[in-house]
């Protein structure tokens, strides 16, 4: 697969990238998708909701009348969950929601995503020229170009650059990675995947192991 480069202004430079097929033109396996981000969202959660439950309320413990003979309901304290106050049964504790995927399920997932992205027209070709910058509005200008101005744009890079992150940082629905940070949630969430060209093949390079 080939696709045009283009600069930062959008236009075409007349030269063109070679994408690998293993990565970008692959059949797509839904399924994958899903567990990844599933996963992802998962591992998001903090799952730090918690309650009282009936030896944590503050109250007495002295059991308000006896147990037979009064015509009512049996009831241990006012810490009871019968009371307002009172404790709540079962209700939600603590604990990690993430799970384990395998490795090629991830990497299977991530190659088809770029492939449905890749099939949509989704994926643009930067040179990389004027990533040297730190000032928003140059990076605004680029993403204006690709007609992604109020829309999510993911760009992927060979590296870190503080300075694109720094230049991004304020812009809303634009997310900077490296080629080996992708993921699935990621690619799938972004309206246009911006890849610059020395980043396509350190990103073939971890998803075709």
């Amino acid at each position: 697969m080939e696709l045009d480069i283009h600069s930062a202004d959008g236009k075409s430079t007349g030269k063109k990238a070679k994408l690998n097929d293993a990565v970008f033109a692959i059949e797509p396996n839904d399924h994958a998708i899903w567990l990844d981000v599933k996963q992802h969202l998962a591992n998001r959660r903090q799952g730090t909701a918690k309650t009282l439950e009936k030896s944590e309320v503050s109250g007495s413990t002295k059991k308000l009348h006896r147990q037979k003979g009064t015509g009512g309901s049996r009831k241990g304290s006012i810490k009871s969950p019968l009371f307002k106050g009172g404790a709540r049964v079962f209700g939600p504790k603590p604990h990690d929601y993430g799970f384990k995927l395998n490795r090629k399920v991830k990497d299977l997932a991530r190659r088809s995503a770029l492939t449905h992205k890749a099939k949509a027209g989704s994926i643009s070709v930067l040179d990389g020229k004027g990533m040297d910058s730190a000032k928003t509005r140059d990076y605004a200008g680029m993403l204006k170009a690709f007609n992604l101005t109020g829309r999510k744009a993911l760009v992927v890079l060979a590296a870190k650059n503080d300075k694109v992150l720094l230049g991004t940082r304020n812009i809303q629905g634009a997310r900077v990675v490296t080629a080996s940070e992708v993921n699935t949630y990621d690619i799938m969430n972004a309206n246009r995947v911006l890849i610059t060209v020395d980043a396509i093949a350190p990103l073939e390079t971890t998803l075709s192991k």
